[in-house]
């Protein structure tokens, strides 16, 4: 009775009128089990698989090339990938110090010192690369303005990598090959670590005496001469050529290659080695007959003349 006394009501028209919605479709619908087209779901399982299999293929890849990385002893395969990938890294630093064909001999050289000494030999190298570049390119402006500066903003060629390594490549060679059988191994690597101690010696002592050099004089008559002059030695690059000797036979040491007596002999072997190296650039070379005796050979005098003395000095103590 109360309901139809609203529905009487005049102001109530609408609020009686009301329907409650009706939600059938969409309850049916929503009761309906969800069902994926076979053929979709086909695809779908296709294309996570290949997806699943391409990254276990990938992991797969990586994971050998890891272990070939790590092959124990080094193999050319080995050698052949860590310096692509290190080369490829490192790029930005290589095209700072090495022409393009200078990187290309680089390249050769670190895939032979892997090759026979493994990272460590390795590291060396790469240190002595670090160290000497950027010796070269202290107060570059002014070695340019003087006329002492090296060629193409100090950026070393094929000529340059070869004359300062090999010494350090017949080293290798001869430790690949094992001549003189496993009583020879550590000479040669010894003989190895010696010629890049002696080269990076040779190379920081020259620029950083054209750099800081107040007094500069030729080893033979002590004539003092312009910076730059070849033969002349200064005590600020003697002193700070000394110390670059040290670090790397270190670096040396602490790679296992050398001893503490063998990184000793290095840098003993370097220093008369690079005063040998003065004598001969302030007596012969490119003088009067011995234009053939240009910087690239005198290099290669200097570190084979390192690399033999630290094995003469080795074989001494030995036999003492």
């Amino acid at each position: 009775m109360a309901f139809s006394t609203l529905s009487s009501s005049p102001g109530l028209p609408l609020l009686l009128h009301y329907q409650k919605p009706k939600f059938s479709y969409l309850t049916s619908n929503l009761q309906k089990p969800f069902t994926l087209n076979p053929r979709h779901h086909l695809k779908m399982s296709k294309t996570s698989s290949i997806k699943a299999q391409a990254s276990v293929s990938d992991l797969g890849i990586i994971e050998r090339a890891i272990q070939l990385v790590q092959s124990s002893p080094p193999t050319w395969q080995s050698a052949l990938l860590s310096n692509v990938i290190i080369f490829t890294l490192g790029s930005p630093l290589l095209v700072s110090g090495l022409s393009v064909s200078g990187i290309g001999a680089a390249f050769l050289l670190g895939t032979l010192t892997w090759r026979a000494f493994g990272s460590s030999g390795f590291l060396l190298v790469a240190t002595y690369f670090v160290i000497g570049t950027a010796a070269t390119k202290v107060k570059m402006a002014q070695k340019e303005a003087q006329g002492v500066a090296e060629k193409r903003k100090g950026r070393r060629g094929p000529g340059s990598v070869i004359g300062s390594s090999a010494a350090g490549c017949v080293c290798a060679f001869l430790s690949i090959y094992g001549v003189g059988g496993e009583a020879f191994t550590r000479l040669w690597e010894l003989a190895f670590v010696a010629s890049f101690c002696t080269k990076l010696s040779d190379t920081v002592s020259s620029e950083i005496g054209k750099a800081y050099g107040k007094t500069t004089y030729l080893v033979t008559t002590f004539k003092v001469v312009p910076r730059g002059t070849e033969g002349a030695v200064s005590a600020e690059g003697t002193f700070v050529g000394l110390l670059a000797s040290v670090l790397l036979s270190f670096v040396g040491y602490l790679m296992g290659q050398i001893n503490a007596p063998g990184a000793a002999i290095c840098v003993i072997a370097s220093q008369i080695a690079n005063f040998g190296e003065s004598l001969i650039g302030a007596s012969l070379q490119e003088k009067e007959g011995f234009q053939w005796l240009n910087n690239d050979v005198v290099n290669v005098i200097n570190i084979s003349l390192g690399s033999i003395l630290a094995v003469l000095m080795q074989q001494i103590i030995l036999q003492t």
